[in-house]
């Protein structure tokens, strides 16, 4: 039996440490959690996810009473930004999440779902997605969605 590793290697740092471009995303996707509709679980999750031509679509997460009904933040983004200019490809994307009012100090990831959808499009486009998560703490910053999501399901597996 072979053992074998899988290693995440990613940058943290502050919010004032990134480009401007990046900053403002990271900015968008804290604001975005104030339209977050999360009377159940009191978690507002926002996402700003940046095209490569430069457009901002944002998103927020949308809870409803059955549960699976719900949408998170990154694909309420990304869906808009899909849907909108179907041809242009994702270039980053930033999450942020709160609590009672309160950012969280770690940065938070995406569910498996949003790794999932966000990896279709890092497939489909041949582009990496860079990931920037939010935290009081500081900014991690990922290099693709694929990253956060080593062993993929990419549909290269069906003939």
């Amino acid at each position: 039996m072979k053992e074998l590793h899988i290693d995440l290697k990613f940058h943290f740092c502050d919010l004032q440490e990134l480009d401007a471009a990046d900053r403002l995303l990271v900015q968008s996707a804290c604001e975005m959690t104030a339209t977050s509709y999360s009377p159940y679980s009191h978690f507002q999750v926002g996402a700003a996810i940046r095209l490569k031509d430069g457009q901002v679509f944002r998103g927020s997460n949308q809870e409803n009473a059955v549960f699976p009904v719900g949408l998170c933040a990154e694909r309420t983004a990304f869906f808009a930004a899909s849907a909108s200019a179907p041809g242009v490809p994702p270039v980053a994307i930033a999450i942020a999440a709160q609590t009672c009012g309160t950012f969280t100090a770690k940065p938070v990831t995406p569910c498996g779902s949003c790794r999932q959808a966000l990896l279709e499009a890092e497939t489909r486009f041949n582009q990496p997605i860079r990931v920037l998560l939010y935290g009081t703490e500081g900014v991690y910053i990922v290099p693709s969605v694929k990253s956060l999501l080593p062993l993929t399901f990419d549909g290269s597996e069906i003939a």
